[in-house]
């Protein structure tokens, strides 16, 4: 259940802080809602996971924070896309930084 609170909360503050980005839309990806920034992936949200886009190099150092796995929507991992368990999110700051690293990786892709 606080889990479950936590995330509410956090899909409050996530939403708000994407909000301030102009060139971000939301897209239904993956069975859930992604956000793009000039039409490249930077997070998403499936079920009750938060996905982010943090890129190959960045990999490693993300799978090290708590509740950090890779994403694997297909049976084949995604390296540079990590799923991020609702409980790691609970914590305040937890989620806005998640959702930079992810519009820090897509800012450095051309726009499509």
């Amino acid at each position: 259940m606080r889990a479950a609170v936590g995330l509410a909360r956090a899909g409050a503050a996530g939403r708000a802080r994407l909000a301030a980005e102009t060139a971000v839309t939301e897209k239904r990806m993956f069975g859930g809602l992604s956000f793009l920034l000039d039409g490249n992936l930077a997070v998403g949200v499936i079920g009750d996971e938060l996905i982010v886009r943090v890129g190959p190099d960045a990999t490693e150092e993300a799978l090290a924070r708590p509740g950090a796995r890779l994403f694997d929507f297909t049976g084949r991992p995604m390296t540079g896309w990590i799923t991020v368990a609702p409980g790691a999110l609970a914590e305040d700051g937890a989620l806005a930084e998640w959702i930079d690293r992810g519009l820090a990786f897509a800012a450095g892709l051309p726009p499509k």
